[in-house]
């Protein structure tokens, strides 16, 4: 079965961890029962204490970051919860080594689940439910989700395919029969059944010594990555927006806005992003207005 890492540097330090439990052999038997005093043999000097992970006592960083033995320490006993995608160490079975990014809450905000999931909602005293759609290769997709409204309520979030409406298929539709069928909807449940942003993608990077993961972005587009960066190495790829930072929305907001996101995102940053082609065919005929006023911006719950 193959292990799966958040990101490149915790399958990098997994691996060094791994070698050395290797390294370090079977634990030694019980000892035998002690001979008798006239047996006994002239006791060894006392080795000198054995240094955790000593292939590692000279390295200073690895793409920036420290890897000291003391750090990886630190970090041992963050155990992933959820689905967090790290592997049990092979050498020691039952033992979760999460050595760099750990149970890191801003990978499980922007975690993109598998399957479908039923929600319920109902509209707003205006008769809304904060949501439009818009359609894309015979398919229904979350376009817009306003900030305190039922739909922002119940998780859905830019990029959702909405696969049903209060049971009726959605395939095919465009955007004018899915307007319809929610104006037409009971005021107090709507059922949908949705698909977490299949367009979208996550990729986990860590901050340099300098703060920095390694990528420019103009107008929420990135248009270059920093050689040897963690972004670089991570595999973010230009010619992409950026959705969300650590789960939270930021489509609309100003690079300055993201940059102060990112700033105080902490060391570990997990970005969502979707091709350019999908993301402006997915805003096409949203003011930028519209977008930066009415969408919600807010850090989802876990």
């Amino acid at each position: 079965m193959s292990t799966l890492y958040p990101s490149l540097e915790d399958m990098k330090v997994h691996g060094m961890l791994t070698a050395q439990a290797n390294a370090v052999g079977p634990r030694p038997r019980a000892p035998a029962p002690a001979p008798m005093e006239k047996e006994m043999p002239e006791q060894p000097k006392a080795d000198a204490p054995a240094v955790l992970y000593p292939n590692l006592a000279d390295l200073n960083d690895y793409m920036g970051l420290s890897l000291s033995s003391e750090e990886i320490q630190k970090n041992l006993g963050l155990v992933p919860t959820g689905n967090t995608a790290v592997a049990p160490s092979s050498s020691a079975p039952g033992l979760w080594v999460a050595p760099v990014t750990g149970s890191d809450v801003g990978i499980r905000r922007a975690e993109i689940k598998p399957g479908l999931r039923e929600i319920h909602l109902c509209k707003d005293e205006c008769g809304k439910i904060g949501l439009k759609l818009r359609n894309i290769d015979k398919g229904l997709f979350v376009q817009l989700v306003k900030a305190n409204s039922p739909a922002a309520l119940v998780g859905l979030r830019f990029g959702d395919q909405v696969l049903q409406i209060n049971g009726k298929s959605c395939a095919g539709w465009n955007m004018d029969k899915a307007k319809r069928a929610l104006k037409k909807s009971s005021p107090e449940k709507i059922v949908m059944v949705v698909r977490d942003r299949p367009f979208q993608r996550t990729v986990t990077m860590h901050k340099d010594s300098t703060g920095h993961v390694g990528f420019v972005m103009k107008k929420g587009r990135i248009t270059s990555l920093v050689r040897g960066s963690s972004a670089a190495q991570n595999g973010l790829l230009i010619n992409h927006y950026v959705c969300e930072v650590n789960g939270q929305n930021v489509i609309g907001l100003k690079d300055k806005e993201v940059t102060n996101i990112l700033v105080n995102a902490g060391q570990i940053i997990t970005l969502t992003i979707v091709p350019a082609v999908i993301y402006e065919h997915m805003i096409k005929k949203l003011s930028s207005g519209l977008v930066k006023s009415s969408m919600d911006h807010s850090v989802p719950d876990i």
